[in-house]
């Protein structure tokens, strides 16, 4: 699960767009999308059988017509940071949507997708987060999950052999381009109340080949991706530990120095891998840390464990990266650790989720990430 919520309400740095500011328009690509979820084929019968079981907890635990709860457990306060029990991210709905589209449930992701506008469009961006008992709709997106939700429009294009939602995926690529990603600069979200932006970019934040996608038809375009490319590669750590820094600044052109939240790291290595850009010493890490067991759930700049534990949606991150480079053998054991950790007490409230029995606390990222990683 990822808590950068409270982080970015803290960030001070914020530009504005001018009100009389020409908007970019996009040009809907002429090509059709390729490699958005074409499975791997690396998942075991056994693997798809652990994941329609999480398949079934989410339907019938944590998905709504609205959305999907954050967490099976309400939580009586709100807070301001984070969203906690049966609020709404467009991060889950996106990665349900991708399933959808992975396993052909064409009417079914029509309808969802639908529902997910009705409940998160903000003038063409996503907003991050509802909650259902207020009916508050938070006025900022989070780059990445609105990435994730083209992506999976995408998607079913291309596993529909259809072109149903080419130039709507586009219509909201431009609104990013006008907002969180202007001039190529890629940043963690914008705020459709203030008009303003902040100049941060986790890496992340950076989905390399649905940014290729839209960009590499035009001298302009390719640029932009070549610069997103470069600062994501630069941000390297070292070879000592061999993963990439957590964010950048635009303004300063620095990288930051603060500890990694494992999920986000494992993203950067997954959009580099989805373009074959993994560095081998990022894959030799990796595959250490699944054999010896030891995948923390946070580190320093310098390798050191500093958020002990361990999570099922960073092993099934691992598999994803692992599939994206066609290694069968660290895909599986990474789904191995993914479903150790899958509830299996027929009587639990969560059985077949991925969560604590003991307390029914079962989170939509990694039910989803889990079932994402069991249908490559």
């Amino acid at each position: 699960m990822r808590w950068q919520w409270l982080t970015w309400l803290l960030l001070p740095v914020l530009f504005g767009l001018s009100g009389c500011q020409k908007q970019v328009t996009v040009k809907t690509p002429t090509q059709a999308p390729t490699a958005f979820a074409t499975p791997s084929q690396l998942a075991t019968t056994t693997d798809r059988q652990h994941g329609q079981k999480v398949a079934t907890f989410i339907k019938q635990g944590l998905l709504t017509k609205q959305g999907l709860y954050t967490n099976y457990v309400d939580t009586k306060q709100r807070t301001a940071g984070a969203a906690t029990g049966h609020e709404l991210l467009s991060e889950s709905s996106g990665m349900w949507l991708q399933y959808l589209a992975t396993t052909h449930q064409w009417a079914q992701f029509r309808t969802f997708y639908q529902a997910t506008k009705k409940t998160f469009d903000d003038h063409g961006q996503f907003s991050y987060r509802y909650d259902p008992r207020t009916k508050k709709r938070y006025r900022v997106n989070a780059t990445l999950d609105d990435l994730r939700l083209i992506r999976a429009l995408l998607a079913y294009d291309q596993m529909h052999h259809r072109s149903t939602y080419r130039h709507e995926a586009t219509q909201r690529y431009q609104t990013l381009v006008n907002t969180s990603l202007k001039q190529g600069h890629l940043v963690n979200y914008y705020d459709m109340q203030t008009k303003k932006a902040t100049t941060t970019g986790s890496l992340a934040y950076f989905d390399l080949k649905t940014l290729h996608y839209f960009e590499q038809g035009s001298k302009k375009g390719r640029a932009a991706y070549q610069k997103q490319l470069t600062v994501v590669k630069s941000g390297y750590l070292g070879d000592v530990f061999p993963l990439y820094a957590a964010s950048y600044q635009w303004t300063t052109s620095k990288y930051s120095s603060a500890n990694l939240n494992t999920s986000e790291a494992l993203e950067t290595l997954l959009h580099l891998a989805e373009i074959g850009q993994l560095k081998t010493t990022s894959r030799r890490w990796l595959s250490q840390r699944l054999v010896q067991h030891n995948l923390a759930n946070g580190y320093t700049t310098t390798g050191t464990v500093s958020v002990k534990g361990e999570s099922a949606g960073n092993y099934a991150l691992a598999a994803m990266i692992f599939a994206a480079v066609h290694d069968q053998k660290n895909y599986q054991r990474a789904m191995q650790a993914v479903w150790r950790l899958q509830v299996t007490a027929k009587k639990s409230a969560i059985v077949g989720g991925i969560g604590d029995a003991a307390t029914n606390q079962a989170y939509s990222y990694n039910n989803l990430t889990a079932l994402n990683a069991a249908f490559k």
